[in-house]
């Protein structure tokens, strides 16, 4: 990784076991090292991650600050004196079940967010990591979605047209299929006859944790399931560099699939999966989706988990924000329906708006 984009990474691994956490950090030379925690036994880490998650939706408050700051310090802290050594910048995290849901870019070691020091991925594991580089600085995007659908129960989505439609020049070549063109055999029919490296999807998705409802994403008119999604042959070549499901809660899973669909798309041949966490605002991802891929063609960005880091700090420091029901500081100011704009100017600088997304899979 470090010869063929010049960044620096480690593996850590984060094990819950009822008398404590195991970390251990795979180096890029050398032993790994094991560190122990023990205050963050299996029951109080579970809590603290659910806690976590809940208080990071109130993009009100700040009462996120103590879970992110306690799990930065069983998580992050008894390595840092290690990655400071070693130089790292890059941080890959496999997770053990019950901590892969946490919404790492948002730990904060007290003055600053991780995301801030480092760029952040998630892997199921290291063998399903495909870690071949290549560069997406001239991509090919099929760029997919709804913004209505035929099912009046289905509330519509006015800002898909405009980020499918901004993130296809951002990337410069691609197409674009909308509503009655969003299908699934669509998706397979254009995967079949051109080679896109980036798939894009946007509309709703849902994984209820009630096992009486199954998870979907929705397409125009037909939801897909685990099922369908399993069966998409990703695996095909030519390879699919970097699939977004910029959905909600779609690197959000059950026991048996944690990692939602994000994660089901990784182990069926996907090199990379961006997702969401929990159900995201429109506003919100509109901004980090426009800046991920404005970013993923800067010269000084190698790698996926770089743009994407690079996009949540542009949020965070309000340098994209609202403005005049606009959105401001992307590569291009962006026009957003009154309707749509209900927080106030600069308020996606709160941790809700930009630190649901993940990288799942390869950070390359």
């Amino acid at each position: 990784m470090e010869t063929q984009t010049g960044k620096r990474a480690v593996v850590i691994y984060a094990l819950s076991h009822p008398d404590g956490l195991q970390l251990v950090l795979v180096p890029p030379e050398g032993s790994p090292i094991s560190k122990q925690v023990p205050q963050a036994n299996h029951q109080t880490l579970r809590r603290e991650v659910k806690k976590f998650y809940h208080t990071l939706n109130d993009y009100t408050s700040n009462s996120y600050l103590p879970s992110s700051q306690k799990l930065y310090q069983w998580l992050v802290a008894p390595l840092a004196t290690e990655l400071d050594a070693l130089n790292i910048d890059t941080l890959i995290f496999s997770m053990d079940a019950g901590l892969r849901t946490i919404p790492l870019a948002a730990l904060h070691d007290g003055q600053q967010f991780l995301i801030e020091t480092y760029s952040v991925g998630l892997i199921p594991s290291v063998s399903l990591t495909d870690t071949r580089y290549q560069s997406l600085k001239n991509a090919t995007i099929l760029a997919m979605g709804a913004s209505e659908f035929p099912d009046s129960t289905l509330s519509p989505l006015p800002a898909v047209p405009i980020e499918l439609s901004t993130i296809l020049a951002e990337v410069g070549q691609g197409k674009l299929l909308l509503n009655d063109q969003f299908t699934l055999d669509n998706l397979k029919t254009q995967r079949q006859e051109a080679s896109f490296d980036i798939v894009h999807l946007s509309t709703h998705a849902s994984f209820p944790r009630d096992r009486n409802y199954n998870p979907y994403i929705q397409l125009w008119q037909q939801r897909v399931g685990l099922n369908e999604l399993r069966q998409m042959q990703w695996y095909a070549p030519p390879t699919v560099e970097l699939l977004t499901l910029s959905a909600c809660e779609t690197a959000v899973g059950n026991e048996q699939v944690e990692m939602g669909f994000a994660g089901l798309a990784v182990q069926a041949g996907v090199k990379s999966a961006l997702a969401s966490l929990w159900k995201v605002d429109d506003l919100g991802t509109l901004a980090v989706m426009t800046e991920f891929y404005q970013q993923l063609n800067q010269e000084t960005v190698s790698i996926k988990a770089e743009a994407l880091r690079q996009a949540q700090l542009a949020l965070l420091r309000s340098q994209v924000r609202i403005e005049s029901s606009q959105l401001v500081g992307t590569s291009r100011d962006i026009s957003v329906a009154k309707s749509l704009v209900n927080t106030p100017e600069s308020s996606l600088s709160h941790p809700y708006y930009w630190a649901g997304f993940t990288l799942i899979g390869s950070p390359l």
